[in-house]
């Protein structure tokens, strides 16, 4: 049984699979800021369970594992803003998080912790945060986070400021997504990447598909939205580079891919196909045996739609294992993301 004053509370979050489209774009006042839209993936996440302490210092909070770094942080800012908001003293307590986002690979594994840690934090006190407060918090505890607070709304999203810069839409077209990581699945350290610079032609040329793909999500339009994808990875490849990709946009042409998309900060990787198209799981397996062929690890099928299960094309599940391991926020070994 519980001690007294005990609060527990939960908290989880989805991930991505990387990005469609990503930039510096102009917002409302014509400013430049840098942004993305992600590719929302379920079925993977991060879970959080905040046990707070009334009565103890705010400095006596303890995480599992160790080494989550940004999600303590995520922890303490939350607990200040709740407290804040029941006119409450702020407190220690216990957080464990456990996980099954591969890491390293762009998919918002860390950015899932921080969200998760924050709804967790929350819900002990009883709080509802809108997801503008929630992803303020997060900007504070990692300097740049994901959309996942929006539950896979396509939004233009300013990750280093938290906040939307464009609500394209209620939801993306319908597409089926084939996984894969590029590089041998191996993490990217993000914060070792340089940093773009862009001018005033280059932003233009962000804004231009930025509005190719606001008509894609407002007219239902898969194939706009696979040219969008592939103009975004190839812009991408300036500064990853990686050497499959080339390979990677050839399987897609030769089995009828309506784009492809890639992590901008990570390996992971997809061919776009269109769900209505005749043939459908014929094209599945050959992108699947091409992939393989070529030495690039599949690893999951699934689609922006939740009607049709990815079992239906593939045949078995993907990405089996168990939680993360103890990591710190930049992983010192490779993700492994069992193939299909």
């Amino acid at each position: 049984m519980s001690a007294p004053g005990i609060r527990r509370g939960t908290g989880r979050a989805s991930c991505h699979h990387g990005e469609l489209l990503q930039g510096v774009f102009r917002d409302a006042t014509g400013r430049r800021c840098a942004g993305l839209v992600t590719l929302p993936m379920t079925g993977m996440g991060s879970r959080a369970e905040f046990t707070r302490r009334p009565g103890t210092p705010p400095e006596r909070l303890t995480v599992r594992p160790g080494d989550r770094t940004k999600a303590a942080r995520a922890a303490a800012l939350a607990v200040a803003e709740c407290a804040s908001r029941l006119r409450e003293p702020p407190c220690g307590g216990e957080l464990r998080i456990t996980g099954d986002i591969p890491v390293g690979l762009g998919m918002g594994s860390s950015t899932s912790d921080v969200i998760a840690v924050v709804r967790a934090v929350a819900d002990s006190y009883g709080v509802r945060l809108a997801p503008d407060a929630v992803a303020r918090l997060a900007v504070r505890a990692e300097l740049a986070c994901d959309p996942l607070m929006l539950d896979a709304r396509p939004v233009l999203f300013a990750q280093r400021e938290g906040r939307v810069l464009e609500v394209l839409g209620p939801r993306l077209p319908p597409l089926v997504v084939v996984g894969c990581v590029l590089g041998g699945g191996a993490p990217v350290d993000t914060l070792a990447l340089p940093v773009p610079t862009y001018d005033d032609s280059d932003v233009r040329g962000f804004e231009r598909l930025r509005t190719l793909l606001r008509r894609a999500v407002a007219t239902g339009d898969a194939a706009l939205l696979g040219q969008v994808a592939s103009a975004g990875a190839r812009l991408g490849q300036q500064l990853l580079g990686h050497p499959e990709f080339d390979t990677l946009t050839d399987i897609g042409r030769r089995l009828g891919a309506l784009g492809v998309q890639i992590a901008h900060s990570g390996a992971v990787a997809g061919l776009l196909l269109d769900p209505a198209a005749p043939g459908l799981r014929d094209r599945i397996r050959g992108c699947l045996r091409a992939l393989d062929s070529n030495g690039i690890a599949a690893t999951r099928v699934f689609t922006t739609f939740p009607s049709l299960p990815t079992e239906e094309f593939t045949g078995g599940p993907a990405h089996r294992g168990g939680h993360r391991p103890p990591r710190p926020d930049t992983p010192r070994r490779p993700a492994r993301l069992p193939a299909l």
